[in-house]
């Protein structure tokens, strides 16, 4: 079985000849723990999931068969990608599932955080289950789980979709080859499993996606203003030469509205944070101060070119003793 703990004497994986020692003990605890069975693994296209899609590629070849779901959560553009690079580029055993509609309805209507979060994983378990039924052999289901997942989970700061045990009626085994991983060495893991750097170094991404950008009850409208100020704060971080350099950066729209004016009128809509930030292990994070010029700029694309949005906030606050994400 493989390690579920991080040994406490074990050395922060750094290097290339790191890297690939704990590859090769992985490949051999994957094969023996699998066999000749089959493994599900919900892909999202992040870095924790797509590098454990590598590992088991190169394990057990096309008895990987991954699910794509798009739960309506994902950020612009995001399904199309994922079904570029695994299913076109990696030839990778792919199957996309468009949950859209049924995500968004269960969650309709629910404020509480931990509530959203305990919906999305239990619809995510629900929709593998599905899968699962369709297929012969799957014995297995493949998570991304990363040590601080762990910790978290644990110290009962968040739920994590993927740190918590399958219902008792399937019956899938767990398998976790990162989950002793910070995601640092993750990246390191990731690289030497020959992933394009546009994989690796990808932004981080929450398992419930934007639903945690999304605070309180989530609406359509809503989540889409989330969807396009994130996707102008990317293509605005890319052109100014941050992609890569800046560990993460998103935006947040908060359910309630503030007055403003538009057009000689006033408004009565949502303000759109800013979060951009800089850490190694995810347990302590630091601010990326954004010049003032870029900031105008983003201020202006923002309320401009999405609905819904009266003013753009920049949030300047570390981990501790704020969190990465809202909720």
């Amino acid at each position: 079985m493989q390690n579920d703990r991080r040994p406490d004497n074990m050395v922060r994986i750094t290097t290339p000849e790191l890297a690939d020692a704990f590859i090769e003990e992985q490949l051999q605890l994957l094969r023996d723990q699998i066999g000749d069975k089959k493994v599900l693994l919900a892909l999202s296209g992040g870095v924790d999931s797509s590098v454990v899609a590598a590992m088991l590629i190169k394990a057990i070849g096309d008895k990987l068969v991954c699910v794509h779901v798009n739960h309506g959560l994902l950020r612009k553009g995001e399904p199309e990608q994922v079904i570029e690079v695994f299913r076109n580029q990696m030839k990778a055993n792919l199957i996309y599932v468009d949950a859209t509609d049924r995500f968004l309805d269960k969650l309709s209507g629910v404020t509480d955080p931990e509530t959203k979060r305990k919906i999305i994983g239990g619809e995510f378990i629900e929709v593998f289950a599905e899968e699962a039924r369709k297929l012969d052999g799957i014995e297995f289901l493949a998570q991304g789980t990363i040590w601080p997942d762990i910790l978290e989970s644990e110290a009962g700061i968040k739920a994590h979709h993927n740190a918590g045990g399958l219902p008792e009626d399937m019956k899938f085994e767990l398998v976790e080859p990162v989950r002793i991983l910070f995601k640092d060495e993750v990246r390191i893991v990731g690289e030497r499993l020959g992933l394009p750097a546009n994989m690796v170094y990808r932004q981080p991404f929450p398992g419930p996606g934007l639903g945690v950008r999304c605070p309180g009850a989530i609406t359509r409208d809503r989540l889409e203003a989330v969807r396009e100020s994130d996707a102008i704060l990317r293509e605005e971080f890319a052109k100014n030469g941050l992609e890569g350099k800046v560990w993460q950066y998103f935006t947040v729209v908060p359910d309630f509205k503030s007055t403003g004016v538009k057009d000689g009128k006033r408004t009565f809509d949502w303000p759109c944070i800013i979060r951009a930030i800089n850490t190694t292990d995810v347990m302590e994070v630091t601010v990326e101060h954004l010049s003032d010029e870029l900031i105008d700029h983003l201020v202006q694309r923002i309320i401009t070119e999405v609905p819904g949005i009266n003013r753009v906030l920049f949030d300047y606050t570390p981990k501790p003793p704020a969190t990465v994400e809202y909720e």
